[in-house]
């Protein structure tokens, strides 16, 4: 009996757990099968017998009467739609004829007073055009430049269009906010937020274009805001405000909010913004380094620039790590972020007397010049106190001036604040290692100063040095011009190459303001009395960016019929290379700037209006360069949103692509030929001679050393050839130049050799 009731008791246990995991499996099963994820699509073009929308709508099994989950049909930007799929669902639509792949949707982050003076827009003054690409281009007037970004505020005084006449009548764009919202200055401002919606997160009024964040409205600003008078941020920077292309309309897509940037919304607004008539698109965001074929941005960017438009792109923050950047295709271009001759300077004064300079909005002289008690949270080998976290600080900052290290997982105003609610009086924001001299001016909530990494490794020494330490910080305003800035420096954050997707191509193409740069705000409140402001200060390639874009705004209103790649290849063949001070471009460490840094040079607008001749790129050419890079048929069928065949195509090598740069690899005793094809955009009979300054190890020679032009759109050909000598280099990189000089001696085109040594 009692073995009977132990083999019935084994036998339910066993059939329980038995049922619980059958349960368990089926639980699994059915949250795999019905739970849904956001993807693109990639399809085949449509068959004749269907049009786009139909043609989607045949990849979906319609077993209800509810409408299949498509949260955009792309018409031009890509041959696809986005749509929320069950992994059944997404396996049913694998097996369609038509289907390419798929990839899962994903966020990806967001990467002026004085700046059109710095770039020789302005005159010294500040206060007139110093005449050149302004007056060439009448400040880029009716060029329309889409700004993808996290909207704007419509009524703020960079976007009054006074003077500014109506858009083209090839636009065809909407205003989703109230009409009267919209202007000549602001012709179009749409919401694109499905994507990011879908992911769960909660955005407030997600239909409409209104900036929450402030990004939008700066980067906006920077491209092609006009001019308002007596700008600044908390009182500092004063001066004129004007974005690039003043007389430039602004179409403004919200692709953004403060959760980031979804793929499929970014793709949404790029194909709106091609369908409703833009010139110039300017994204000031990027995602990690991905083949082409995956990177929604490179393949809307193609579509964009096939119709004839200007693509700027962010090489990205993640820098000063080498091939760090995103955003790399050959047919964009990529910015990187530096300096300018202008400092917001906050020094701090030592018990000891030693001062240093570092910077800060907040100029208020609450201190005073007191030397107050100064402290390192981060002496105690606390991590969160090393960075002044929420809640980290392991002793009593009252009345103290407090040393916080920064870290890229914490706002630097936030840091402040934590010191603020704490009862200190001050804050010393000491630069990471990897920042070198990169400082910023931010609007801090207490009296601060960001000092670079060997000043704050002195002033920490100070403190070891003595038993009662003390500092003050004391504000010196807003600085112009001064021999020690010798701008412009890289900026620590600014991604770097060389390029992982293409090794023959150099990038970042080019280097322009991106370091406490004053741009409009849309009145969110800055500062230590969170008063609403219009004007802010911030840094990244997000705001080198619109730069460029509103420069391309310019240079194609004075060129209307350059293509893409030849706006290009003029900004990048006329960038400088020296600073203020006529010295090589420096990094973050006050060192020579490569050119996985560098690029290019820094932007120099008036110069790129006459750049002599271009690199002009079919984009044809570009789809021989995927077939070069060895892409499968389907793979640049993806990119190019047509079917493709790389049999029948002649593929180019990527450092055969008719780039203005060079980068190419070299192995002991190996030569390697190049050419070249070059268009006259100058004088009708011209000629330009060869100058080589070869990278050490190398043997550079350039066959014709002259090229004679005899009449405009004249194209030549010349060939470069690349000899290393036999030895074993101690160095993975070289880098050298030739520049074609023109007789007459004005005109200078520089390309940039790159050269990475290998053994075999």
């Amino acid at each position: 009996m009692a073995k009977s009731f132990l083999s019935l008791l084994f036998i339910f246990l066993l059939s329980s757990i038995l049922l619980t995991t059958a349960a368990r499996t089926l639980t699994l099963t059915n949250e795999s099968s019905f739970s849904t994820k956001t993807y693109i699509i990639h399809v085949n073009p449509p068959p004749p017998t269907h049009t786009t929308q139909s043609w989607h709508l045949s990849f979906f099994q319609q077993t209800t009467s509810a409408p299949p989950p498509i949260l955009y049909n792309y018409k031009i930007a890509i041959s696809g739609f986005a749509a929320r799929l069950s992994d059944h669902e997404l396996k049913a639509m694998k097996a369609k004829p038509g289907f390419l792949f798929s990839t899962a949707d994903s966020l990806v982050p967001l990467a002026t007073t004085h700046t059109p003076e710095f770039l020789g827009l302005l005159s010294s003054s500040g206060v007139k055009p110093a005449g050149g690409l302004w007056n060439e281009s009448d400040f880029g007037r009716a060029v329309i430049v889409a700004i993808l970004d996290t909207g704007v505020m419509p009524n703020h005084p960079s976007f009054d269009d006074h003077g500014i006449g109506p858009p083209p009548e090839k636009w065809k764009g909407k205003c989703e906010f109230n009409a009267s919202d919209c202007n000549n200055k602001i012709i179009g401002a749409r919401a694109f937020l499905q994507g990011t919606q879908a992911m769960g997160n909660d955005i407030v009024d997600a239909a409409s274009p209104l900036d929450t964040v402030g990004h939008g409205t700066h980067t906006a600003s920077t491209a092609a805001g006009t001019f308002v008078a007596n700008a600044s941020a908390l009182g500092s920077a004063q001066g004129t405000a004007v974005g690039m292309a003043p007389n430039a309309h602004l179409a403004v897509y919200k692709v953004c909010t403060e959760f980031g940037c979804a793929y499929t919304d970014i793709l949404a607004g790029i194909d709106a913004a091609i369908e409703e008539g833009a010139d110039v698109l300017s994204l000031s965001l990027g995602g990690v380094s991905t083949m082409f074929d995956l990177d929604p941005i490179a393949i809307g960017a193609f579509a964009a620039v096939e119709k004839g438009i200007f693509v700027s792109l962010a090489a990205g923050n993640n820098g000063p790590e080498h091939s760090s950047l995103s955003n790399e295709a050959p047919w964009m271009l990529t910015v990187g972020a530096s300096t300018m001759d202008r400092e917001i300077q906050a020094k701090v004064k030592l018990g000891n007397e030693e001062e240093y300079d570092g910077e800060s909005l907040y100029q208020a002289d609450s201190i005073a010049g007191e030397l107050l008690p100064l402290v390192y949270p981060g002496a105690s080998g606390s991590l969160p106190a090393k960075f002044c976290f929420n809640n980290s600080l392991n002793m009593d900052v009252k009345g103290k001036i407090v040393i916080c290290d920064r870290h890229d997982s914490m706002p630097r105003v936030q840091q402040g604040a934590v010191i603020k609610g704490a009862g200190g009086a001050g804050m010393i924001l000491a630069a990471a290692q990897s920042d070198g001299y990169t400082t910023v001016a931010e609007a801090h909530v207490i009296p601060t100063s960001h000092v670079s990494y060997s000043a704050a490794t002195k002033i920490k020494s100070y403190i070891n040095s003595t038993g009662s330490p003390t500092a003050t910080i004391i504000p010196h305003g807003t600085l112009i011009g001064l021999s020690s800035l010798q701008a412009p420096i890289m900026a620590c954050f600014s991604s770097r190459g060389p390029s992982l997707q293409s090794k023959g191509i150099l990038k970042p193409d080019i280097i322009g303001p991106g370091v406490s740069v004053l741009a409009g705000w849309p009145a969110l409140p800055i500062g230590p009395n969170n008063i609403p402001a219009i004007f802010n200060m911030l840094s990244g390639t997000s705001m080198s960016t619109p730069h460029l874009s509103g420069i391309a705004a310019l240079l194609k209103k004075a060129n209307p019929t350059w293509s893409p790649a030849a706006i290009r290849s003029a900004i990048m063949t006329t960038a400088k290379n020296e600073n203020t001070a006529g010295k090589p471009i420096q990094d973050e460490e006050l060192s020579n700037a490569d050119l996985f840094a560098r690029g290019a040079g820094h932007v120099n607008p008036s110069k790129a209006n006459n750049p002599g001749f271009v690199y002009d790129i079919q984009p044809s050419d570009y789809i021989a360069y995927l077939c070069g890079l060895n892409y499968s048929d389907a793979q640049v069928t993806a990119v190019a949103r047509r079917t493709v065949n790389c049999s029948s195509v002649d593929p180019i090598f990527d450092v055969e692509l008719n780039y203005p740069s060079f980068s190419v690899e070299m192995r002991p005793g190996f030569s390697r030929k190049v050419n070249r094809k070059v268009k006259n955009v100058g004088e009708g009979s011209s000629s330009y001679e060869v100058d080589i300054v070869p990278p050490p190890g190398i043997a550079v020679t350039v066959s014709p050393t002259l090229l004679r032009f005899s009449e405009g759109g004249q194209e030549l050909t010349y060939t470069v050839e690349f000899i290393r000598d036999g030895t074993n280099s101690t160095v993975n990189y070289a880098e050298g130049y030739f520049t074609w000089v023109s007789s007459d001696k004005l005109i200078s085109v520089r390309s940039q050799i790159s050269i990475t040594f290998t053994s075999k």
